[in-house]
This record gives C-alpha cells, sequence and structure tokens, in this order.
C-alpha cells in the first residue's frame, strides 16, 4: 500500500548513528516510527514514512543510501516512494510482499548480513514476514517490527495476540533475541528505549504470561 501520509516535519538523531522520525498515521490510528540507520559505508531507510525534503536532504548528506528494509507485510508505508528516489533495493522477507513486490524487491532471510554488523532475525508468529534487525556497533541496537511495541497507553510489551498470527510462537521466537547484545532498541511503534535494552527484554521475556 502506498502511502499518504503527510510528511513528518524533521527528524530526531537519537546516536551519532541513527535518526528517527514519527508522525501519526489516521488510517491506522496509530503512530508511526522510522529509522535511518548510518553505517561506516552508507545508511538504510527502516520502515520509512515520508519525511520532507529539507530534513531528508540533510539526514542523507552524510552518505549514500544503501538500501530500504521493511520490517513486515504492514510496513510497506512509503517504501517503494524511497526506493525509486535512491535507487536503490527494497529488502525484506517474500512474506512481506505476498502480492505485488517492488521493482527493486531484494528478498532477505534469517541469519542473513545485510552489511557489516547488520544482522537479519526472523520472528514466527507475528505479522507475516516479520523481522528484526540488530546492528553491533555502539553496545549495539535492535530495530523492531511489530512483534514488541512500546505505546504510552501499552508501555513496553508485546505486539497484542489480536494482531499475531500465533501469539505463543512469537514469544518463543522472541527468545532468539537474547543472543544479541543491545543497549538501545528502536520500534516501529512507540518510543525508542535507549538504555538497557537487553535487560528490559529479559525481563519481558521472563515475566510470568497474563
Amino acid at each position: 500500500m502506498v502511502s499518504r501520509m503527510r510528511p513528518a516535519s524533521d527528524f530526531d538523531r537519537i546516536a551519532s548513528n541513527i535518526a528517527i522520525w514519527h508522525d501519526y498515521d489516521s488510517t491506522v490510528k496509530a503512530e508511526l516510527y522510522s529509522t535511518c540507520l548510518i553505517t561506516p559505508d552508507s545508511s538504510y531507510f527502516i520502515d520509512p514514512i515520508p519525511l520532507r525534503s529539507e530534513a531528508l536532504d540533510k539526514l542523507v548528506a552524510a552518505g549514500r543510501v544503501a538500501g530500504i528494509i521493511v520490517t513486515n507485510c504492514n510496513h510497506h508505508r512509503a517504501s517503494a516512494r524511497f526506493a525509486e528516489q535512491f535507487a536503490v533495493p527494497v529488502l525484506a522477507y517474500s512474506d512481506a510482499f505476498p502480492g505485488h513486490a517492488p521493482r527493486q524487491f531484494m528478498r532477505v532471510a534469517n541469519g542473513d548480513e545485510i552489511c557489516d554488523g547488520l544482522h537479519v532475525i526472523g520472528i514466527e508468529g507475528a505479522a507475516p514476514g516479520e523481522i528484526v534487525l540488530h546492528y553491533a556497533t555502539d553496545g549495539g541496537t535492535l530495530i523492531i517490527g511489530d512483534a514488541l511495541i512500546n505505546f504510552e497507553t501499552y508501555g513496553f510489551t508485546f505486539l497484542p495476540g489480536k494482531y499475531c498470527s500465533n501469539e505463543k510462537e512469537m514469544r518463543r521466537s522472541l527468545r532468539k533475541l537474547l543472543d544479541y547484545k543491545a543497549e538501545r532498541m528502536l520500534f516501529a511503534h512507540g518510543t525508542p528505549i535507549l538504555s538497557r535494552a537487553s535487560e528490559r527484554l529479559k525481563a519481558l521475556l521472563d515475566a510470568p504470561s497474563s
């Protein structure tokens, strides 16, 4: 689905190599977050929503864009538009595009290393095509699709069961993330966790189910 959202006005740089931007999408009644991850060689946009041209120019001034990453079938957002603008591939699981994949589509799989230190972790039981990204630099960063959220209403928690293909399987699959050290955790829906993310995640996964 092509995004009809108005462009977000600006971005926030939350680390030297990470920027996020977000805005409310009235069609899904949710705040949508996007990430720009800057590596030594290039940048990747993850689940991007539109961003005003002045802010986008400033964001990419540091170096070339290498790809657009989509974390599940619900996060197409402005990915095709960004891919066309920068002439780069859209990287995702095949299940993230069950119908017509974008012309620039490039399939990734669990365990793939997109670039040095940036790994793909498949999460079963959430939305189709769900992946998490782990970037090892500077204490580690996890970038989440839908499987975990951090809304004011809910706090840091699991994707509600009504949105999961198999909630129990998703919770089991999320334990894979404990193998990856992470100081920070970013979300497609919710404010980032900027310290002790691995500890927060372990506490959530080890808590008794309600």
